[in-house]
Parts: C-alpha cells; sequence; structure tokens
C-alpha cells in the first residue's frame, strides 16, 4: 500500500542515517529504532510500510515488504532506494528531518522571533513542522543538501 505521494518505508536501528536523507526526498520514513523484528513486521503491516533493512533475518520475512540494503554507505543506500521503488530524486516536498511531519508553509511574520535575526532578514520562506513544530528554511546547507542528492539522482538509472 502507497499513500499518493510514494511509498512509505519503515527503517530499521542499522540504517539510521539513511532516514534523514529519505524524509529530505519528501518520502514518509519512519525508524523502528529499539523494536525487535516481531515489532518492525507489526509496524510495516499496520501502516503499510516497506521495511528497509540490513538484517538479513529480518528481509527474509514473508509477511512484510522489504529491501535488503546492501552497502554502508548511505549515497549508495539511497541510489538503492530509488532503484528498488522506480523513485527519482525531485517531485515531492522534504519531509521534517526530525519526527517525518509535514512541512507547510508558515508566513514570513509568523517566523519572526522564532528564528536567529540574521535568518529572518535573509530568508524569505519558512517551513514550519506539523509534527514537533520545527521551523525550516533554505539556507546555504540546503545548498549542500541538493548538491548531494543531484550527485545521487546522477547514479540512479531513468
Amino acid at each position: 500500500m502507497a499513500e499518493a505521494d510514494g511509498p512509505r518505508f519503515l527503517v530499521d536501528q542499522m540504517l539510521g542515517r539513511l532516514v534523514t536523507w529519505l524524509r529530505l526526498l519528501g518520502c514518509d520514513t519512519a525508524y523502528a529504532g529499539k523494536l525487535d523484528d516481531a515489532q518492525i513486521a507489526r509496524h510495516a503491516q499496520q501502516e503499510g510500510r516497506i521495511v528497509l533493512t540490513r538484517d538479513r533475518e529480518l528481509a527474509r520475512r514473508k509477511s512484510i515488504r522489504t529491501i535488503l540494503i546492501d552497502s554502508v554507505r548511505v549515497d549508495e543506500q539511497i541510489m538503492q532506494v530509488l532503484q528498488a521503488c522506480d523513485l527519482s530524486v525531485g517531485g515531492r516536498e522534504p519531509r521534517c528531518a526530525v519526527c517525518n511531519g509535514r512541512l507547510v508553509d508558515l508566513h514570513r511574520e509568523q517566523a519572526k522571533g522564532q528564528v536567529p535575526p540574521y535568518v529572518f532578514q535573509t530568508q524569505e520562506r519558512f517551513l514550519h513542522c506539523s509534527g514537533c513544530g520545527r521551523i525550516y528554511w533554505r539556507g546555504t546547507h540546503w545548498e549542500a543538501v541538493q548538491r548531494r542528492l543531484a550527485r545521487v539522482a546522477g547514479h540512479v538509472a531513468p
């Protein structure tokens, strides 16, 4: 089962760094943390999520859809997920890197006093996490994120 904006993932503890990057790509990505294999399987079934794991035993479970991640390198992990799910790098709004919540536009005046003064002066667009309330903006760090994702996209077959 997939949402209108793509597949939903559940990432096990071995792939914590992958979680953030999938969220930045706009993928609905839950983190299993310290859940055991049975709990992960139950969670995936209940929410219609694809389990991403490096655990061969978990990946063999027949009751859930899994992708066994081959690499320890995050860029290669991202590429594998994108290819396995026939996803492109663009086209989805990023999600909160911390809690996976949807990001919604925040009127600039509402950001005043909640972000550093320099950020308020230099940024026009702010996003607010509907889950945890964090405020995001596309500063210089976003350029580095975009460069890395473009590099990954260049290695993913169309």
